[in-house]
């Protein structure tokens, strides 16, 4: 599409705010700063200026001025410099540190309001003008940037529209702090070199008490950061010539700070000791992969280009004919060299976008430097920089961040290529985290391998200090200023020096009287008293640093076998973990397992009780519950059996309260068998208005020990039934009661209980008293087989068992009525059931209405609702489950058989809920089947819901477990066998390296005792000394 048909669309605008906004990202504001001496560098200058001039009409009192011989621009390449994330700089093998096009802004814009920028380029002299108080002034949102030529030989102005040129002038003139040409000119002529750059920083950000942020008073040959702290700070975050002389790693470029030259360094020849460790890894991947998308974009790009130009050829050929007039060739053989062109580009494309592809999967590779600064041993930690850019420095890691002496006093250097880690804007942090931490992770490991390999510890790291002057107890306390403990130093660490011409690095030959000698500004290369060295046109010195290779610690079989150890006690506990699991007796057992529904009763004992039991339960949708359930006239309730208080019962036989057992329709008869269940709660619970909730009472502990012993006699017992009667005709089941036993199969009706056993029988509710709970339902007996310790009360309601309830309605009483606010129910709306809470009661003589607020209802429905109470359209949440129970009552539940409740799942849902359960315990039984299990893997595909009840866990996880011990035995047993050949191979290599360090020290000694026969004053007491010594004989035969 045209660019005209763009033209009434809507652009983005920069307004002035964002000025401000994007100098926010440097919070260092040394980092600020070190942005436009980068951009300095990146213009190939071989000197930068950086001074203040006195005005003491601008705010802060002066001007910050940035002065290079840098390659400047012309009138087209300025204009980039008002162009947010223009840069030409932009590539992935680019050595260059600016990236974004936003460091002159965002640097300048952080040190004050305004800025003026000179650059001279050919026979061009360009001005720009950037300032926040001419938009202040003049209420402008958008950034207006004046931008006036001249030319160099004749200072006219190069603009073609003179009154733009005066509007632009006015604009500088008024604003800036040159008021005519004239003082513009003499800003160009600053720039001595045929090209350069001048940049003037005004109005400067001041601080809360009106100072400037940076400090040019106190030391006139630095720029200090304002109310910094002497002591606590590093040197480089409170001098900007300390910064500035460790901003890059290999510096080229000569940097003056008031007229001063910053002595810059090369950190990895100022340290004792140093050691280069090769590191390579293919986590650094997130820079690489931006850039393979960036190349294969640019490929489809090329591609469809070369495809349209020689569409365009053929329509072209197909057009023109057999016959062809000189224009026509002209113009086929144009398009036919424009798609030549755009395929060769195309092609081009593609092959750099496989090369990058490629490159994507090789390891990245870095050179860790590491070494000791006996200078100042508290200056220590990793200086991490991008493409020769200081990003970070004195970052811990490894032994250093454990706080001891260990690696203390240790720098580390790295230079990170841009493809390996993306900086970010302020360039004083990296893009991505992770891949970050992973390299300050692997400095960490090869810094404790140098800390290893340099043998301070072993030496004794207080010995080691002290030979360098340390004397104080204090870590940061700086060495000892004598004659022999500054001699000592110098001696270990060769000076190196930049030559103030030719640029190159020269390392200075020791010499005594040269300690405390301070060189000058100018030193060149003619000073060296190298005479190897001492010319411009000799090549620069390569640093010969030795090679250290890291060493992972190999574990010892105890190690191993520790770990392995640890590892199948892992694999044990989770196997225990999956066997303590629900039993699962029957269909209706399947059918419940997903109604997540909090089971806990509500008490009344105190409301922050029931506030905590109503935050801990879960309401979802459940179904109805069973007519008997539902409206109870005589509630099946099995209390423990309690002392009894007045009439003294005759002796019954063994109490089993633990195995209660629920029937269809429960009469003094005795009821069907029926599997059994836990003790749901040993918290009496306040009964609900015409639904008390299931309460027991806790038994003291030798009765429960009774009990259990009870309770595995009777299932014995059961077992021996069950099996008796499996060839008899099978009685209808109860809804409420499912089939249950060891082997899944269907319960039958029981015979009469036996000796020792409890029937139930059905008694009828009695008066509450308040603060008491009163147990509904208990163990039916004969008179003859009462327990002592039931009350007479409850043996006049069993004998009544059969009879009717009374005909007092209970629910109808406003004061039992009004205790059902507060309940947890359901309500059917428009055939659909929502979960809600009874938040008011309302009585009358005929009926109880309750005002239910939902949890949840559609938006057209309203959020609450009166209900009556005994209609169809209302139910209770699902009885306590032994989900919820105390402490006490879980441990004793585990050890009986899993619970038993109602089944009042719907139809509809629960049949896919059984499915979807029945599929997924086919699959876990089918993942971890052992090879030589009873069961095949075809037959658990086909395997019913009660054959996956009746299926033997048991032994299934018992195999499994096996297999699994085998398993780890065997891999123990071939790690051993491989640690022990490791261990007998390294102890022979070990062997063989110390008779070479044997006979290599004896050389040495020989050597050494050979040089003094020649000359008596040769005192060499250290291997390198020696190495340097030999290499000097040999440099100097060679000439």
């Amino acid at each position: 599409m045209a660019f005209s048909n763009y033209k009434s669309l809507n652009r983005a605008q920069l307004t002035v705010e964002y000025l401000h906004t994007n100098s926010t990202t440097h919070e260092f504001l040394f980092g600020a700063l070190a942005e436009l001496v980068d951009n300095s560098r990146d213009a190939s200058a071989t000197r930068i200026d950086i001074y203040t001039e006195k005005r003491p009409e601008l705010r802060g009192g002066y001007m910050l001025c940035f002065l290079d011989d840098g390659i400047g621009m012309d009138p087209n390449e300025a204009t980039h410099v008002i162009q947010f994330g223009k840069s030409s700089k932009r590539s992935p093998e680019s050595t260059q540190i600016g990236q974004y096009g936003n460091g002159l802004k965002s640097g300048s814009m952080r040190i004050g309001k305004d800025f003026i920028f000179f650059t001279k380029k050919g026979s061009t002299l360009t001005c720009l003008f950037l300032s926040r108080t001419f938009h202040e002034e003049e209420g402008l949102d958008e950034v207006i940037v004046p931008l006036p030529t001249w030319d160099l030989n004749t200072k006219k102005p190069m603009n073609s529209d003179p009154e733009k040129y005066a509007i632009e002038t006015e604009l500088i003139f008024k604003y800036s702090p040159f008021k005519n040409e004239q003082q513009l000119m003499e800003q160009f002529i600053k720039i001595e070199s045929s090209s350069g750059t001048l940049v003037i920083i005004y109005n400067l950000k001041l601080m809360d008490n009106r100072e400037p942020e940076l400090d040019v008073e106190t030391d006139h040959q630095d720029i200090l950061m304002a109310g910094m702290p002497f002591e606590g700070v590093k040197p480089e975050r409170r001098s900007f010539r300390a910064y500035a002389a460790v901003l890059y790693i290999d510096p080229r470029m000569r940097i003056f700070i008031q007229g001063h030259k910053v002595r810059t360094k090369r950190l990895s020849c100022d340290l004792y000791k140093p050691r280069v460790y090769q590191y390579s890894s293919t986590r650094f991947k997130t820079r690489a992969e931006q850039e393979v998308k960036k190349a294969d974009h640019m490929a489809k790009i090329a591609k469809e280009k070369a495809r349209e130009a020689e569409s365009k050829r053929l329509a072209l050929e197909a057009k023109v004919g057999d016959y062809i007039s000189k224009k026509s060739r002209v113009i086929l053989r144009k398009a036919e060299d424009t798609a030549m062109m755009l395929r060769r580009d195309a092609d081009m494309k593609k092959k750099i976008q496989e090369t990058k592809q490629k490159a994507l999967k090789e390891p990245k590779e870095l050179a860790f430097i590491f070494g000791v600064n006996i200078e100042q041993r508290d200056l220590d930690g990793i200086f991490v920089y991008n493409c020769s850019r200081l990003i970070k420095m004195y970052e811990k890691t490894g032994p250093q961040l454990e706080g001891g002496m260990a690696c203390g006093g240790v720098v580390g250097v790295v230079d990170v290529p841009y493809l390996v880690l993306e900086p970010t804007h302020n360039k004083q942090d990296f893009a991505d985290a992770k891949e970050y931490r992973h390299l300050l992770k692997s400095m960490g490991e090869h810094l404790a391998q140098y800390w290893k390999d340099s043998n301070i510890a072993q030496k004794g790291i207080v010995k080691f200090w002290d030979e360098f002057g340390y004397l104080s107890a204090s870590w940061s306390a700086p060495p000892s200023s004598e004659q022999r403990y500054r001699r000592r130093r110098a001696m270990e660490i060769p000076l190196t020096i930049q030559c103030d011409q030719c640029l190159k690095w020269r390392t200075l030959p020791f010499q005594m009287d040269a300690v405390d000698r301070r060189y000058p500004d100018s030193w060149v290369c003619l000073m060296n008293p190298d005479s190897n060295h001492d010319r411009c046109d000799a090549s620069e010195q390569k640093a010969n640093l030795p090679c250290g290779v890291l060493k992972k610690d190999k574990q010892t079989a105890e190690v191993k076998q520790k770990e392995l150890s640890e590892k199948i006690k892992q694999q044990q506990e989770k196997l225990e973990a999956l066997q303590k699991t629900t039993t699962i007796k029957s269909a209706a057992d399947i059918k419940k397992l997903p109604l997540e529904v909090s089971m806990r009763p509500t008490t009344a004992s105190s409301p922050q009780a029931t506030r905590s039991s109503e935050r801990s339960i879960t309401r979802p949708r459940s179904p109805p519950l069973p007519p008997h359930l539902k409206n109870p006239t005589a509630p099946l309730t099995r209390a423990t059996p309690q002392r009894p208080t007045q009439t003294p019962a005759p002796p019954p036989p063994k109490v089993e309260p633990a195995r209660a057992r629920a029937a269809p329709k429960p009469t003094a008869k005795a009821p069907a068998k029926t599997p059994p269940s836990s003790r749901s709660s040993r918290t009496p619970a306040k009964p609900l208005p015409t639904k008390p909730a299931l309460a027991t009472k806790p038994a003291p502990a030798s009765q429960r020990k009774r009990i259990k012993e009870e309770e595995e006699e009777e299932e014995e017992e059961e077992e021996e039934e069950e099996e008796s009667e499996d060839e008899k005709p099978q009685i209808k089941k109860s809804k409420i009661v499912a089939a249950a036993a060891n082997r899944g199969k269907a319960v039958e009706k029981a015979p009469p209980p036996k000796r020792g056993k409890l029937a139930e029988v059905v008694i009828p509710p009695q008066p509450e008293k308040k603060g008491v709970t009163t147990p509904t339902r208990h163990p039916s007996t004969t008179p003859s087989s009462v327990p002592k310790d039931i009350p007479a009360q409850q043996h006049e309601a069993k004998a009544k068992a059969s009879e009717k309830a009374p005909e007092q309605d209970p629910e109808k009483d406003p004061k039992n009525a009004q205790k059902g606010k507060g309940l947890l129910v359901e309500v059917r709306v428009n055939k659909e059931w929502y979960t809600g809470k009874v938040i008011a009661v309302e009585t009358n003589k005929e009926s109880v209405r309750w005002k239910v607020k939902f949890d949840y209802v559609p938006i057209s429905t309203p959020k609450d609702r009166w209900v009556f109470k005994s209609s169809d359209e209302v139910r209770l949440m699902r009885p306590p489950s032994p989900i919820s129970q105390t402490p006490d009552t879980q441990q004793e539940t585990e050890k009986g058989p899993a619970p038993m409740e109602p089944d009042t799942a719907q139809p509809g849902t629960s049949r896919e809920v059984t499915d979807s359960l029945v599929t997924m315990m086919r699959t876990m039984l089918r993942y971890f089947l052992t090879p030589g299990f009873q069961i095949q893997k075809d037959d658990v595909n086909s395997m019913t819901a009660l054959e996956l009840v009746a299926f033997p866990l048991k032994e299934y996880f018992q195999q499994y477990e096996l297999g699994l011990q085998s398993l780890c035995n065997s891999y123990q047993s071939r790690a051993d066998a491989r640690a022990k050949a490791v261990e007998e191979k390294s102890s022979n290599a070990e062997i063989k390296l110390k008779e070479a360090d044997e006979k290599l020290q004896k050389l040495r000694t020989n050597i050494v005792a050979l040089l003094q026969t020649v000359r008596e004053d040769i005192d060499i007491n250290a291997d390198d000394e020696l190495d340097a010594y030999i290499e000097d004989l040999l440099s100097q035969r060679n000439k």
